[in-house]
């Protein structure tokens, strides 16, 4: 098959840069890798097409598979035409391909298979072919009678049921038909008489209409839940005007047949039991594929966002785990994130030491120089954060600060940049925070602890550097997608390890810091490999280079070629080795350095000005051509030499900061409040302004054109609010 021409129409894009990629692939490059040091191969293919190109072309082949096996399954059954064969070869999707595969697919015992042991299979053809003939209905069955067809009503019985398998089983009728039932089939919900759904969240699907092309993905999510819970009953109607048209142009009675009545009947049989039927499985389950792969790229386009939050750096943090019962777990990191003290704190009921707790929270940032507390979401957060209010007061009439809004606009006054050190808070999403407590890793990093005391290390870390926590915990438990329990749980892990593994190579690692739950991310690395470049680090000490790596047990020239560019190494031997500049390259960049007429650790901004006397001394194309470099890889040597080891995660807003709290009390229609984007759903962003609830921005109240993305800050207004719900409605300022 010609798979780079295939892949090119559906992507829109060059077959030579297919080709290409598929040839990187299949040699064992990953897409980090190709994406960022073989754009000259790939014409820049970013990593979104590369990763497209790997699923069509993981999709063809294993289409290719299944295509030679049902060529071999219907050979040897002696039913494979020259004709049939040139179908199958040029079936261009998977359910093409079974449709036509479906009357040599072997079945298990059926009427129809039933029938024509017993010797009816003549007949049936009889009645497929609309014989005109004076005979009556009994002469033409008469020669099918035996021990097992006694009569000819038994005898048309069984004939027919082979002709609505027949009918069924055409690849022209449920190809049509199915394409029917997805552009104007309706799809029916109800609510289930015994149901006793008290919350309501289904009472949108208790009568529902819809047409099949109409329904949005997250609907179709609700929906799957709604019938798997049996609140709701779901069924696709196809108007019999539509099926009977398609059937008809394949199979139509003909009236001037004795046996017109006969395949009337198999018509409607097959329809009603076997066709519409397997037309409706057909389409419920495009649906869930579509809404599943919606679903997913949502929830991998909010991981990203996510894992792409600016670390608050150069801070100690106080994190606390909120609890009632058992206390609220605290934890203090320096800004290395190494634990510094822990402790418990009983503010809330029903032990209620509040003031006690409250002494403890200021001693603590007293002794240590606490510029910021990171406070869970979970249970007690809210009334956690009334204490940590209380604190921050006390802090701000201690220093003579004047009292500011927590939530005020920028234009207002409120300062949130990393260069206010006053003591602040924020709520931090402490989704996965007690699956990584209770994990081996963090067994490993922080031995000898509590495990109940490790979810507060983790929350304060997560706000020190919200990647290299994150990739500890399973993606799934981050809690930031839409029904992400509800979706092909192999489908999702692999994207949400995709989005994973591009964003730390973006970012790049620290190879002498880094985790080997880190480090298992960096393309080429894998958890294996991850290991031993700790246990050798641990036992030899920090890298000084990057050829260091290939010390390392089990790490081969492949693997060095895959990971280098997204190793770092600061202070070492090597300036470059800090760059995203990959060793291939370093010849080409000390050319470049050589003709800017600088070194390696020429300060930043000695290098941008240099570089830009350099640039406008010769284009970019004639340096490309002189140094026998390619184009894009000259660029991204300029780049990195003008901003060596920038952080990519700097261009996303920072994390807002609060110094006092809100309760729903305190909201009312028209307020202005900041605003952190925490989820991002079909149907708008969920959206933290400052109370226990979130907001919901209804997609309907975006501005034209608007894409908010987790970690959005923006200004908003309320619409509503319904306290005894727990709903905040919002909107935009006008």
């Amino acid at each position: 098959m010609d798979y780079p021409h295939k892949i090119a129409v559906q992507l829109q894009i060059n077959p030579a840069q297919v080709s290409e990629t598929i040839a990187l692939l299949d040699a064992g490059n990953t897409i980090p890798f190709i994406a960022r040091y073989r754009k000259e191969a790939t014409a820049s293919l970013d990593e979104e097409q590369l990763r497209q190109i790997e699923e069509w072309l993981g999709k063809l082949r294993l289409l290719d598979e299944r295509r030679q096996t049902i060529l071999r399954s219907i050979e040897e059954q002696g039913q494979l035409s020259p004709e049939l064969s040139e179908k199958i070869k040029a079936a261009a999707s998977r359910t093409e391909l079974e449709d036509l595969y479906q009357p040599y697919k072997p079945k298990r015992r059926t009427r129809a298979s039933i029938a024509r042991d017993h010797g009816l299979q003549g007949l049936a053809e009889m009645i497929l072919q609309q014989v005109r003939t004076t005979q009556t209905l009994d002469e033409l069955a008469l020669p099918y009678l035996n021990e097992h067809v006694p009569t000819s009503e038994a005898a048309f019985v069984g004939a027919g049921d082979i002709v609505a398998e027949v009918i069924s089983d055409h690849a022209g009728v449920r190809q049509e038909l199915r394409q029917k039932a997805l552009d104007w089939g309706i799809l029916h919900a109800e609510k289930t008489g015994h149901s006793e759904d008290t919350r309501s969240i289904f009472a949108l699907y208790y009568q529902l209409s819809c047409r099949v092309n109409r329904l949005r993905p997250h609907q179709n999510l609700a929906i799957n839940r709604g019938e798997s819970e049996k609140i709701i009953r779901v069924w696709v109607e196809i108007a019999e005007r539509d099926w009977r048209q398609v059937v008809d142009g394949y199979f139509n009675p003909d009236r001037r047949s004795t046996l017109a009545e006969k395949m009337e009947l198999a018509i409607l049989d097959a329809a009603e039991r076997l066709l519409l039927p397997a037309i409706e499985r057909d389409v419920r389950r495009e649906l869930n594929e579509n809404a599943e792969r919606h679903a997913i790229k949502v929830f991998a386009s909010n991981l990203r966002a996510l894992l792409l939050t600016p670390p608050v750096s150069e801070r100690v943090v106080l994190g606390i785990d909120p609890g009632y019962r058992t206390g609220c777990k605290i934890a203090v990191v320096d800004p290395t994130g190494k634990v510094l003290e822990t402790g418990t704190i009983y503010p809330h009921e029903p032990s209620r030491r509040w003031e006690a707790a409250r002494q403890a929270l200021a001693s603590l940032g007293v002794k240590y120089g606490v510029s910021l507390i990171a406070i869970g979401n979970g249970t007690a957060s809210r009334e956690t954060e009334k204490l940590v209010a209380e604190l921050i007061q006390q802090h701000s009439q201690s220093q003579g600060k004047a009292e500011t809004h927590p939530n005020q606009p920028p234009e207002k006054g409120l300062k949130n940049d990393s260069t206010d050190w006053g003591l602040h808070y924020m709520i931090v999403n402490e989704a996965g925070a007690s699956v990584y407590s209770a994990s081996q890793l963090a067994r490993a990093e922080l031995p000898g602890m509590d495990v109940s005391l490790r979810g507060a290390v983790s929350i304060a870390r997560r706000v020190q550097d919200p990647l290299a926590e994150l990739v500890k915990i399973d993606s799934k438990s981050i809690g930031i997608g839409l029904y992400q329990h509800d979706v092909d749980q192999k489908l999702l892990t692999q994207a949400l390890m995709a989005v994973v593994e591009s964003v730390v190579n973006a970012v790049g690692v620290d190879v002498n810091t880094a985790s080997s739950c880190l480090l298992t991310n960096v393309a080429g690395i894998g958890p294996r490999l991850a290991e031993r470049i700790v246990s050798y680090r641990d036992q030899n000490g920090p890298f000084a280079d990057r050829q260091d790596l290939l010390k390392v047990p089990g790490l081969g020239a492949k693997a060095f070629e895959q990971s280098a560019g997204f190793l770092r190494i600061r202070g070492g031997a090597t300036p470059l080795d800090a760059s995203a500049i990959h060793p291939e390259s370093y010849h080409t960049a000390q050319k470049i350095l050589s003709a800017a007429g600088m070194k390696a650790d020429t300060l930043p901004e000695e290098r941008r000005t240099k570089l830009s006397n350099l640039k406008q001394e010769q284009s970019f194309k004639e340096l490309a051509a002189k140094l026998e470099v390619g184009l894009p890889t000259l660029e991204d040597i300029f780049e990195q030499l003008a901003r060596p080891g920038r952080d990519p995660r700097a261009d996303f807003p920072a994390p807002l900061l609060r110094s006092d709290v809100l309760a729903m009390d305190d909201l009312h229609p028209g307020m202005r409040l900041q605003g952190t984007v925490r989820n991002v759903v079909d149907f708008g962003a969920f959206i933290d302004v400052g109370v226990k609830q979130d907001g919901l921005l209804h997609r309907s109240q975006f501005q034209s054109g608007m894409q908010l993305q987790v970690g959005d800050i923006l200004a908003v207004v309320i619409l509503t609010v319904e306290v005894e719900r727990g709903r905040i409605g919002l909107g935009l300022p006008g």
